[in-house]
This record gives structure tokens, sequence and C-alpha cells, in this order.
């Protein structure tokens, strides 16, 4: 039987969730999900915690400052808008919209544009030589 959330915990979990990746604690930020959580980015398809794990990892190993400009919720959803600084890109932009089930998130659409993250790469790889 799901449980009864309203607008004020889905965005509890939404904001939680945000916080605790964005300042590297991926443990945490693992705890907000269900296991056979779905995400869908522009890199393909992740399933389950296992997989969005090194996905997660990989970003912010390379972040240097995030902003959470915005978290918009209901009782089923939420939909976060970040900024974000990495070793490459300045003000790169990212949004999430998650889907929220029992109390943890089981559904994550990450939309970004993957173009400057693929040219900031590849101005750092030229730079090495």
């Amino acid at each position: 039987m799901a449980v009864t959330a309203t607008a004020t915990d889905t965005k509890r979990i939404a904001e939680g969730y945000a916080k605790a990746w964005t300042s590297g604690d991926v443990e945490t930020a693992l705890g907000f999900l269900k296991e056979d959580v779905v995400c869908d980015a522009p890199p393909g398809r992740i399933e389950g915690v296992a997989a969005y794990r090194p996905f997660t990892q990989k970003f912010v190993d390379v972040l240097a400052r995030a902003t959470v400009t915005k978290v918009l919720a209901d009782e089923e959803s939420a939909a976060i808008v970040y900024s974000f600084d990495t070793q490459w890109i300045k003000d790169f932009r990212c949004s999430e919209y998650m889907t929220i089930e029992d109390g943890k998130i089981k559904h994550i659409t990450t939309i970004f544009d993957r173009l400057p993250a693929a040219e900031a790469a590849q101005a750092a790889k030229n730079a090495q030589g």
C-alpha cells in the first residue's frame, strides 16, 4: 500500500537528495533512492542504485560549485533546477524531474546539454597534449 505524501514531504525528499549529492555526499544522496530507481539521462538509461552510484560519483568528482536554483514539488513529483561549475565548465545548467513513491525517489529524468561537457572534455584533452 502506497504511503500518501504531501507536496512538503516530496519537496523535502528532493531537497535532501540535491543537498547531499551537490555537497559531495553521494552515499547520503543514494539513501533517498529506491533500490530499483530508474534514471533517464543524456548518456542513456540507468537502472538501480548500484548503476546510479558511478554516474553520480563521476560528476561529483569534477564538481567545483553547485547551486540549487529552485525545487518545485507536488504530492508525487519534484523538479530541481541546478547551476554548476566544474573543473572545465562554468555555469553549467541541469534539471531533474523525479517521481516519489513511498518516501523514496523512484524515477529521475536528468536533463542537460551534453555539448558543453563534450567540448570542455576535448579542450582539456587537447591541453594535456
